[in-house]
């Protein structure tokens, strides 16, 4: 368990040219941390980068479940199991800053988003954004979702055609960004579509990218221009919205108020749109990718999910009305299996506001503290044989007998997930329509290579068959 040490004289700020900034402790102060630096200069930054799940797994087996290592020229702590993931993410004493712990990563590309921010600035603009959320926008959100999923997957195979192979994570991408367009922008899928996505892959590569400068030719150069070219796009596309709002996400966001009645200021607005779309473009993306190849790994499950949705939906039918989405109750089943197998982010960075103790180590303010809810999703103590693909886990009763944050894709307390519920639903609404038209299959012994970093993805596009059923 944790307890608190007492105060600092000043809260460790934001390093950007605040006065009160304390600086980070020196390598020192976590010797007492069991753990390893690497390799002169680059640490273990690239060991962490080729293989972050290997390399956590053999510094919790070799140092235990606090651990220290150095990357990006850092050194931090990591701290796993799920009363690590219930301190840092509930963070009932307002320890944790997520703004700087993911700072350092991201303040170059997705500012001012919503993970970036803390404690009143952060609640004040959650509650205005929520607005977007509620369920009269989310009933049109799933209209214009089920419209487009349909006409997407159905050009997918051909009529006529037995089989279709496909490079499936190509494929949803695809999708995923013509729906983000539709749904979170009001705009039709067109030629401004490459750009956007360019923009988005450069932006989330350049999150990890070993030179944090943005120099000319380096991934972090490209993301920087991807995201100039987010904002004029965005900032344009607000006025427009501010003067004639739709029924999609961002004239919702344009048109969102603080408690005192005011707009958001247009730059907040555009910073928190191109952060909830590439959070969403990305992660269900990846999380959909992740479901479907256990799908087609599993024909028994996939049977089960396709023959729910012909019972939801009725008949012939295949749309299913946004009242009814909650009745795919074994899809939603499957769905947080996959979160668990592959969680789309697989680890959360804070930064230590105070000295704290946790598992009898002391770790002094300013640390950057880091939590794996990949690791912990793995956990075997938790997860009896955690590689099988299992969805009756989450089951009411395993639920409730489980530790509270054993499962955490989508973060937990005052950082959970604004998105969580759009993206249940959106790949229910994929389940249904792919589901209803095809049988997906696998090559025997075909075993995908993943791409950890910085959000999941098979490396060849995850090729599987689709073979016509209706």
């Amino acid at each position: 368990m944790a307890s608190l040490a007492p105060a600092a004289p000043a809260e460790i700020q934001n390093e950007r040219g605040n006065p009160h900034w304390t600086g980070h402790p020196g390598d020192a102060a976590l010797d007492h941390i069991p753990g390893e630096d690497g390799w002169p200069l680059v640490g273990t930054t690239f060991m962490q980068l080729s293989d972050p799940l290997g390399f956590g797994s053999r510094m919790e087996r070799t140092h235990g479940r606090i651990y220290r290592a150095k990357s990006f020229g850092r050194r931090g702590v990591t701290l796993i199991g799920p009363d690590a993931n219930e301190l840092v993410l509930f963070d009932r004493d307002k320890l944790f800053s997520s703004e700087q712990g993911w700072g350092p990563l991201l303040n170059l590309l997705f500012p001012r988003g919503l993970m970036l921010m803390d404690h009143d600035s952060h609640r004040l603009d959650r509650r205005a954004l929520s607005i977007a959320f509620k369920p009269g926008p989310m009933r049109a959100y799933a209209g214009q979702l089920d419209a487009d999923i349909a006409r997407g997957v159905e050009a997918w195979g051909q009529p006529g055609a037995a089989q279709t192979p496909i490079r499936f994570y190509n494929a949803i991408k695809a999708l995923t960004l013509q729906t983000a367009a539709t749904s979170f922008l009001g705009l039709p899928f067109g030629p401004e579509a490459d750009k956007l996505n360019r923009a988005f892959v450069d932006m989330v590569q350049a999150a990890v990218a070993p030179i944090r400068r943005p120099l000319p030719f380096t991934a972090m150069g490209r993301g920087v221009a991807g995201r100039r070219f987010m904002v004029e796009y965005f900032t344009r596309l607000v006025r427009e919205r501010r003067a004639s709002p739709g029924q999609d996400m961002f004239s919702q966001f344009a048109l969102a108020t603080r408690d005192d009645g005011q707009l958001l200021a247009e730059d907040l607005v555009v910073d928190h749109m191109i952060f909830l779309m590439m959070a969403a473009h990305d992660t269900i993306t990846s999380s959909a990718t992740t479901l479907f190849w256990h799908l087609a790994q599993d024909q028994d499950w996939q049977e089960r999910l396709r023959a729910e949705c012909r019972a939801v939906a009725g008949g012939d039918a295949r749309a299913i009305g946004y009242d009814d989405l909650g009745k795919l109750e074994l899809t939603e089943l499957a769905f947080k299996e996959a979160l668990r197998i592959m969680p789309p982010v697989p680890s959360l960075p804070r930064r230590a506001l105070r000295d704290f103790t946790f598992g009898g180590y002391r770790i002094p303010a300013g640390t950057t503290v880091g939590i794996s809810p990949a690791s912990v999703h793995a956990d075997p103590a938790l997860w009896p044989d955690p590689e099988r693909f299992d969805p009756t886990r989450f089951t009411a009763d395993k639920v409730a007998a489980r530790h509270k944050y054993a499962w955490v894709p989508f973060g937990g307390g005052a950082h959970m997930c604004l998105g969580l519920h759009f993206a249940t639903m959106q790949t229910r609404i994929l389940v249904n329509h792919i589901l209803t038209r095809y049988r997906i299959t696998a090559e025997p012994g075909y075993a995908p290579r993943w791409q950890a970093w910085p959000i999941p993805k098979p490396r060849d596009g995850l090729r599987l068959t689709l073979q016509r059923i209706a």
